[in-house]
């Protein structure tokens, strides 16, 4: 095991030793290597202060209260940075998220006192030698996540834990312990002390894993998430039942559904799919037979995707996307539809918008019921789409005239006028292809 740890880590582990100080690789970096999972983040733990890393390591970067300094390097040909932290004890926690104080530990022991979970308060020097005081080792092997110590504690010290919790379980497929989850329903509403920022970061990594569907449903499960997305428990107990349609269960369970079920490797992606028919409930009305109805729902879906997604603190690329997605997820399929058409939904949806919306399709369809992720008119839609990306979408740049055509034969100034008549061109040649010559779009320019 201890050959799978890389030499510049070794390197670093080596000269902090050879200063005459105490070294241990610690937290995800142990339990990973223990689990035989890929590492991502190589971590030690010394008893050497943050100032004594420092002047051993003149390359390295201090800038924080809590003892870790960072070392650059690099680990599989890749930029990364190693992090260094002093052996530390905390005080009382006023915020239910940062330590009052913190106070620089004497032992491998102490510092791992102090952590959330069991699978996490591991140590390991670099001849394989175990530290593992609360049998995390144990609980690795028997797949349970467990709070380190009094469960009690251990969320009210940071409620950034309680997400920890669920992604971690999540990640790893493994099973809370009783007391610990109890614990995590009880004290759910601390997460209104952490920060939108780090609870989008969570979020967003349940989404990345493979089971993200059984991550929300246990968020669901603990109440956190009231906290994060109240607006998607608004779906449940809303039937979409109608008669000749699949869809069976409530908007609620739809929705995690299509987040189970598509393909994308995307978390944003995920997300827009996980709160698709978020607009439903505020949409839902009664036809004149007394049936549901949820007419122009992907527009209030999209308004209230907005609003997460700036309560979120999504940057403006990742709320566009998201509300792209939902605002037109409704679009229609048909055999008929023309090459025009075609071009016009890509041109609505955006280019870096395509393949994401067919998987949120996807996610869609097999999450209302369906037995087949494609219908063939879904297919065929796909192959007149790809059709039209060769080599590339026909955009207002590929007219055979542009802005000084238009200047130099109406005899005007530039200015807005000038987008305007492209703009009109541009639509016109674009349901037929064949007027994009230079004679005929001149002669258009005279006579708009």
């Amino acid at each position: 095991m201890t050959n799978l740890i890389p030499e510049n880590v070794l390197k670093v582990y080596k000269k902090l030793e050879e200063n005459g100080f105490e070294v241990f690789l610690v937290g995800g970096s142990v339990r990973d290597l223990l689990l035989g999972r890929s590492v991502k983040d190589w971590d030690l733990t010394t008893n050497a202060k943050p100032q004594e890393i420092s002047n051993i390591f003149k390359d390295s970067f201090y800038d924080n209260n809590f003892g870790t300094v960072g070392i650059p390097s690099v680990i599989d040909k890749k930029a990364h940075v190693i992090e260094i932290t002093t052996y530390r004890t905390e005080s009382t926690y006023n915020d239910n998220r940062h330590p009052e104080s913190v106070t620089w530990g004497r032992s491998i022991e102490e510092d791992l006192q102090r952590r959330d979970f069991t699978i996490n308060a591991i140590a390991m020097r670099s001849n394989g030698e175990i530290i593992d005081p609360y049998n995390g080792k144990k609980d690795l092997q028997d797949k349970i996540l467990r709070a380190v110590g009094d469960a009690n504690s251990r969320f009210k010290e940071d409620a950034l834990r309680l997400l920890r919790a669920v992604r971690i379980s999540t990640q790893l497929k493994f099973d809370i312990e009783e007391k610990t989850l109890q614990k995590i329903s009880e004290d759910a509403h601390l997460i209104e002390h952490v920060s939108f920022e780090r609870i989008k970061t969570e979020t967003l990594r349940i989404l990345l894993c493979e089971n993200a569907y059984e991550g929300i449903m246990l968020l669901k499960e603990t109440g956190l998430l009231q906290y994060i997305i109240p607006e998607l428990l608004e779906g449940v107990d809303i039937s979409q039942k109608r008669p000749g349609r699949h869809h069976t269960e409530d908007v609620f369970t739809h929705n995690v559904l299509s987040l189970k079920f598509c393909p994308s490797k995307d978390p944003i992606v995920k997300f827009a799919t996980l709160i698709h028919d978020i607009g439903k409930p505020k949409a839902q009305r009664k036809d004149e037979q007394g049936l549901v109805i949820f007419h122009n729902h992907e527009m209030v879906g999209a308004k209230i995707a907005e609003k997460i997604c700036e309560r979120l603190k999504f940057s403006n690329k990742e709320k566009e996307k998201v509300i792209t997605l939902i605002r037109w997820h409704m679009f229609s399929v048909n055999e008929n539809q023309t090459d025009s058409a075609i071009r016009r939904f890509i041109r609505k949806i955006g280019v870096e918008n395509v393949k994401d919306m067919m998987d949120l399709r996807v996610g869609d369809r097999l999450g209302g019921g369906t037995q087949t992720a494609e219908s063939w008119r879904l297919k065929l839609f796909k192959q007149k789409i790809q059709e039209q990306l060769k080599p590339a979408p026909f955009s207002i740049n590929d007219l055979a005239v542009d802005g000084n055509d238009i200047i130099r034969i109406l005899k005007i100034k530039p200015g807005p006028q000038i987008g305007k008549i492209l703009h009109v061109l541009f639509e016109e040649v674009d349901e037929d292809l064949s007027k994009n010559n230079k004679v005929y779009l001149e002669k258009r320019i005279s006579e708009l």
